[in-house]
C-alpha cells in the first residue's frame, strides 16, 4: 500500500507539471531516480517560488545527461497557482510516504535479525545499491537473507534481493511442508491444470492464483526475456512456440524448482550459460529425431557428413 501511494504521488507531480506545460519528464527520465537530486531540487525551487528556467536549470546534478540549456527549455511553463499548489501537495505526500517506507525497511531489517545465523559468519559482497527513488529496501538484503537461509538466493538469474524477501515472506524457510518440488509448484499454481471428466482431459490451463510468491516468480521470469543465461534461453525457446504468457509460467515453474532445491537441500545454483543450453537443446533434439527416424527404418545424417 505504501509503495502504491508513493508511486501515485509521483504520477500526480508529473501531471501537475504537464498541466503547467513544464516538460521536465522529457529531459529527466525519472524525477526521483538516479539523477533525482536534479528533479526534486527543481520541484522544491518551483514550490518555493522560483520561476526563472535558467536559475532552475542550474540545480542540475552533474550526473544528468542533458545540459542546463536543454533543461531550461523544458522549464518554460505557465505557473498557474492551482497547479503549483497541486504539485506542492503531491511532493509533500511523496516525501511522507517515503519516510514511512524507510520505517518499514528498518523494521524489516530488525525482524530479519531475530532469526538464527546459518551463514557461519561468511560475508558476501553487497548487491548494487538500488537507485534513488526506488522502493527497494535500503539495507544489505543479500547478506541478511544469507544469514537467515544459509544460501544465496540472489545467485539465481532473475531473483533480486527484493523478490527473494517477497518469496521468503510468503513461503517461510521451512520447506518440509512440501514433500517434493512437484507439491511446491502445484501449491504455487505454476503447474499445468488437469481438469478431467470420464478419463478425458478437458483443459490443461494453469490455475489462477493470488499467491504473492507465484507473482514474484512470474515477475522474475519475465525479466529473463533478454538475459544471456540458460534460463533466458529457455524462456525464449518456449516463447517462440507458445507465446510470452506460457513462457513466463514455464520459466516461473523452473525458478520455483530451483528455489525449492536451494532452500530444502542447500543446492547451489550455477548458470551454465546461453550457449551451453542451446548446445544441449540441439543435442536432445537430434537424439529425439534419430529415434523417430529409426522407428521408420530411416537414419539421420548431419549435413557435414551428407555433403
Amino acid at each position: 500500500m505504501l509503495v502504491a501511494n508513493a508511486s501515485e504521488h509521483i504520477q500526480r507531480m508529473q501531471k501537475a507539471m504537464m498541466e503547467m506545460n513544464v516538460q521536465l519528464h522529457h529531459v529527466i527520465s525519472d524525477i526521483t531516480g538516479t539523477t533525482g537530486t536534479t528533479g526534486l531540487a527543481i520541484l522544491d525551487a518551483i514550490v518555493a517560488g522560483s520561476r526563472d528556467p535558467h536559475l532552475l536549470a542550474k540545480l542540475r546534478d552533474p550526473r544528468c545527461k542533458n545540459d542546463e540549456s536543454t533543461i531550461a527549455k523544458a522549464l518554460e511553463g505557465n505557473w498557474r497557482e492551482e497547479h503549483v499548489f497541486a504539485l506542492k501537495q503531491a511532493l509533500e505526500l511523496y516525501r511522507f510516504y517515503g519516510s514511512k517506507l524507510s520505517e518499514v525497511d528498518s523494521k524489516l531489517e530488525e525482524h530479519l535479525g531475530t532469526f538464527s545465523d546459518r551463514s557461519d559468519g561468511e560475508i558476501l559482497p553487497k548487491l548494487k545499491a538500488p537507485k534513488a527513488g526506488s522502493n527497494s529496501p535500503r539495507f544489505d538484503m543479500r547478506n541478511q537473507l544469507y544469514r537467515v537461509l544459509g544460501v544465496d538466493m540472489t545467485t539465481i538469474d532473475g531473483i533480486s534481493g527484493q523478490s527473494a524477501i517477497t518469496l521468503i515472506s510468503e513461503i517461510g524457510t521451512d520447506m518440509s511442508r512440501w514433500a517434493t518440488e512437484k507439491h511446491f509448484t502445484s501449491w504455487l499454481c505454476l503447474c499445468p491444470g488437469s481438469k478431467k471428466t470420464g478419463g478425458k482431459l478437458l483443459s490443461g490451463k494453469t490455475r489462477t492464483s493470488a499467491n504473492r510468491a507465484a507473482a514474484a516468480l512470474r515477475t522474475a521470469a519475465a525479466s529473463l526475456a533478454r538475459s544471456n543465461c540458460a534460463l533466458g534461453a529457455f524462456f525464449r525457446r518456449i516463447r517462440s512456440r507458445l507465446g510470452s504468457p506460457k513462457a513466463i509460467t514455464a520459466t516461473a515453474h523452473k525458478l520455483a524448482k530451483i528455489v525449492y532445491g536451494m532452500l530444502k537441500y542447500g543446492r547451489e545454483y550455477v548458470d551454465v550459460g546461453n550457449d551451453y543450453y542451446e548446445q544441449q537443446y540441439k543435442k536432445r533434439a537430434m537424439q529425439n529425431l534419430a529415434k523417430r527416424a529409426a522407428a521408420l527404418n530411416l537414419r539421420v545424417v548431419p549435413n557435414e557428413l551428407a555433403g
